[in-house]
Parts: structure tokens; sequence; C-alpha cells
């Protein structure tokens, strides 16, 4: 296995923190659309960010797993992974073809 530099483990880190922020930020922007304007879509649209953000969470965590889990339950939590994130983009589909 290649040992990772730890200068490039810490700007991976950061840069997952970012990607979380972002999503968050979504998921607070559609939220406040939707309690401004309670309709369908952004209800959608809020479901779907805050889906996609809960899959961001889960792959950060299943990456800090690496390694030091076994194989199958790796490959397990993996396919518990891609479920919020076929949710959210799901509900982001109806929120824009509505």
């Amino acid at each position: 296995m290649v040992e990772v530099e730890p200068l490039a483990r810490i700007v991976l880190t950061l840069m997952r923190f970012v990607v979380f922020g972002l999503s968050l930020g979504l998921t607070l922007i559609s939220f406040q659309a939707y309690r401004k304007k309670q309709s369908d879509r952004l209800q959608y649209a809020f479901v779907g960010f805050a889906f996609i953000s809960m899959g961001v969470a889960i792959s950060s965590v299943i990456t800090q797993l690496g390694s030091e889990a076994e194989q199958i339950i790796l490959l397990f939590f993996q396919m518990v992974e891609t479920i919020p994130f076929m949710i959210g983009f799901s509900m982001l589909y109806l929120s824009l073809y509505r």
C-alpha cells in the first residue's frame, strides 16, 4: 500500500469539508426558498438537496474507514451510500420536471 503524505491527507480532508459545507449551504438556501414560497417544486428541491448532503456525509465517513474495514463491510457501506444520492437526485429531477 502507498503511504499518503500527511499534507495531502489534510488537503483532502479540507476539500471534503468544503464539499459538505457547499451541500449544506444549498440545502439551507432551498429550505429558505421553500419557506418563503411553499410550492411542490421547492419542496422537492429541498428534500433532494437534503438527501444529497446526507450522501456526501456518508461518503466522507466511508472514505475515512478506508482499508481498516473488512472488504465485505466496506462494500455494504458503499452500496448504502448510493441510496441517499439516488433519492436526492430523483427529488431534484421531480422538482425540475414538474
